[in-house]
């Protein structure tokens, strides 16, 4: 006597019997060449359309990558949906920073390739979408986990996979990048303890159409043969593959690089030079003769042996700068730059650093907002490049650089002008004492505290251009550390920033690593007064006039 099956009315109602007649009946055949055609088309985006996207298709990609494969079913991603602008810039702020870190690691030629790579996604895309993983349940809780702890991790790589193909599917790109200190995404987003990030999907509208991998059309790198992956039964061991305030719209942003893909020249021929004319051209403020601005102070601390040279050389220098024939004032006539000089305590030396803060509050605040305002009345007249005079200030600016970055004195003090062995021991040991006085600090307090005039004025003149759209160029570590602590209270006046030049004191190329910038010179300049800043002026602005001049494509 026979019975007829049971078939439950929900989940699974095929029989073995069905099953092992046709085992393939599962495939989805008519689906198949969608599906090698969309994971075969699936691409890392960089360039992005600022058109806005639908909610409906945001709701399509986020939705499949919630139906992702995860370990005991934990479902352990959370994603996070960025538009503000504010957030955008703070993170394209750190991805610049962690890229230029992750190229002095490397060989330098697979750094050049790094640097070279378009990575402006961020600031582009109209959406950004961090993935996080919340791995507060311990792995003993969760099946699967106890023997593969980071198989949560993998779950959520799973379903960014699926945020890919899907978005692919739709004609949206989507970026992955990772070149990002976790701690400092997570603190930007507020993640608690026990959730960490996997990265930042740069998610639009494509501003490209790359036929294949954009690394492998870079050059960087190219896929291998499938056979030398797939290995039988065992490992075989061979030869491993080579590990290699706010910010303009995105709309300005992909405007600007429009412009010059429009060119009659190779994609990026101008190196380091191409990016920074991308950013700058996208700001409102661009055109003009532009000015060099040197600000000048007397430092207190010159008492303490910091320096070859008397504090009389500020007022020397000061009033050669007045007349013209200052080195900074000749370099700026060089690149047809006004100059201006603005006193921000010559003849006035006041906090030793040591003993005492550099400026006490009232006086702090006057100079910040003479430069502020100073910034926002020259933004729209041209390029404003920095540069400083005061005998002393590498000292002062070695001990800011040491506050901001949290470094020891050892690993932010140069030779600065001529300075002997001895000298340097004792920079060292003004700047140790200085910052062990201050303890740490905000931004602004760091510079109050352990700045002085020209520096306070300079940070002052660097939030009062950003603001109004300006462009500013920078010249040693005097005027970098100035914009540091700038972006570390707006953290959007980074996409104002060029780097003119990486001076020879050792703290230097640690804050532009910092700002996330790269200099457009390195000639180991040590003059001050804004030499490096206005040649390096001169080229940005021979650059733009050959970017208006050369002749243009048709699509």
């Amino acid at each position: 006597m026979s019975y007829r099956r049971p078939v439950p009315t929900i989940g699974d109602a095929s029989s073995a019997a069905e099953r092992a007649q046709v085992p393939d009946a599962w495939a989805l055949r008519d689906d198949l060449a969608s599906l090698e055609r969309v994971v075969g088309a699936r691409r890392d985006i960089r360039r992005f359309r600022p058109d806005p996207v639908p909610e409906d298709v945001l709701t399509a990609v986020l939705t499949a990558g919630h139906r992702g494969p995860s370990v005991g079913h934990s479902q352990p991603w959370r994603f996070i949906v960025v538009t503000e602008a504010a957030t955008r810039d703070t993170a394209a702020l750190m991805a610049d920073r962690s890229r230029l870190r992750q190229a002095a690691g490397m060989a330098e030629e697979s750094a050049r390739g790094l640097l070279d790579l378009r990575l402006e996604g961020i600031r582009e895309a109209p959406i950004g979408v961090v993935v996080a993983c919340d791995r507060r349940t311990p792995p003993a809780g969760v099946l699967g986990r106890a023997t593969f702890p980071d198989a949560d991790l993998w779950s959520c790589a799973a379903a960014i996979e699926n945020m890919w193909l899907t978005a692919r599917a739709h004609g949206l790109g989507l970026g992955w990048v990772t070149l990002f200190e976790p701690a400092e995404l997570a603190d930007l987003l507020g993640l608690p303890d026990g959730v960490e990030t996997l990265g930042w999907l740069c998610l639009g509208w494509p501003d490209e159409r790359p036929p294949e991998p954009g690394l492998e059309r870079a050059g960087w790198s190219k896929r291998l043969p499938l056979e030398q992956v797939v290995m039988r039964e065992r490992w075989t061991e061979r030869d491993a593959p080579t590990s290699h305030l706010r910010a303009p719209e995105p709309a300005d942003v992909v405007a600007a690089r429009d412009r010059s893909d429009d060119l009659l020249t190779v994609p990026g021929s101008l190196g380091v030079l191409d990016t920074v004319l991308d950013r700058i051209t996208a700001l409102p403020a661009v055109e003009g003769r532009g000015t060099l601005v040197v600000a000048a102070a007397d430092h207190a601390v010159t008492a303490y042996g910091v320096t070859a040279f008397d504090p009389s050389v500020t007022a020397d220098v000061a009033r050669a700068t007045r007349e013209g024939t200052s080195m900074g004032a000749v370099a700026a006539r060089a690149s047809d730059l006004e100059v201006e000089l603005i006193d921000a305590g010559i003849g006035c030396s006041r906090g030793d650093l040591v003993t005492s803060d550099a400026l006490d509050e009232p006086t702090y605040a006057a100079l910040l907002g003479r430069g502020h305002e100073r910034g926002r009345a020259l933004a729209g007249s041209g390029p404003v490049a920095l540069g400083e005079v005061g005998v002393g200030n590498t000292t002062v600016a070695a001990a800011l650089a040491a506050a901001l970055l949290e470094l020891p004195a050892e690993d932010v003090v140069g030779r600065g002008s001529s300075a002997d062995a001895a000298m340097i021991d004792r920079k060292r040991d003004v700047v140790t004492r200085a910052c062990a006085r201050v303890g740490r600090v905000e931004a602004a307090e760091a510079v109050r505290r352990l700045g002085g005039g020209e520096l306070a004025v300079l940070t002052g003149l660097v939030l009062g251009v950003a603001e109004a759209g300006g462009i500013l160029v920078l010249d040693g570590l005097a005027t970098s550390v100035c914009a540091l602590a700038a972006v570390r209270v707006e953290p959007a006046v980074a996409a104002h920033l060029v780097a003119g030049q990486r001076s020879r004191e050792k703290a230097h190329a640690a804050v532009l690593r910092e700002l996330g910038l790269e200099p457009l010179l390195d000639l180991r300049i040590r003059a001050g007064e804004g030499v490096g800043a206005a040649l390096a002026t001169g080229l940005v602005k021979d650059a733009l006039a050959l970017r208006r001049g050369v002749a243009r494509t048709r699509a």
